[in-house]
């Protein structure tokens, strides 16, 4: 199941609509400083992805503030991208939900389906069990799920359990559980 939508063009086309709406959402706000935020898209170049999809895929929405001397930036969050890695997020969740234990086999596969090295996913692997689990994100996440997720399971421990009508929107779900994480901004904005 969560193979097939690595390969869903259209599952990948919808989030970009929402991080396009997530987006509009900061276009008004103004930077703690006063000054205006203006748009400010910068490239990415994001692995794991189907073929097919528009060129500004990879066009990462953010803010700058037009005053001379600030220009600090907000980046929304996002549920094409998880922070700063180079996979789109929806890529790194379901292919570290398809991997439990990863085995050469199953190392081979990933490998053949989206690029992705056995050093990547031990990565990744490590990420959900050690990092992830220490986040205050993570604390206020797990407080909704009882009984508790398996957390040596993660992310595939969350994505059974959350309730949705189809495949694509557990993992939508799940990608807005966590975009707190995938902005780059950690200063608050003037409404």
């Amino acid at each position: 199941m969560w193979q097939k939508l690595v390969g869903d063009s259209s599952f990948f086309l919808a989030l970009l609509l929402f991080d396009r709406d997530l987006a509009e959402g900061y276009r008004g706000l103004s930077c703690r400083c006063g000054g205006r935020l203006h748009r400010a898209a910068y490239p990415r170049k994001p692995r794991g992805g189907p073929r097919g999809l528009p060129e500004g895929y990879g066009l990462r929405e953010s803010f700058c503030c037009d005053r001379d001397g600030c220009r600090r930036r907000l980046t929304p969050p996002s549920l094409r991208f998880m922070g700063r890695r180079v996979y789109l997020g929806a890529v790194v969740l379901l292919i570290s939900a398809m991997v439990h234990g990863i085995t050469e086999k199953r190392a081979a596969e990933m490998r053949t389906l989206v690029g992705v090295s056995r050093r990547t996913l031990e990565r990744w692997r490590k990420w959900w069990r050690e990092v992830l689990v220490k986040t205050q994100l993570w604390k206020a996440i797990r407080g909704r799920f009882m009984p508790p997720v398996a957390e040596v399971e993660l992310p595939g421990s969350v994505l059974t359990r959350i309730v949705a009508r189809s495949a694509p929107d557990r993992v939508m779900a799940m990608l807005e559980l966590l975009s707190p994480l995938t902005g780059g901004s950690n200063w608050t904005v003037a409404l």
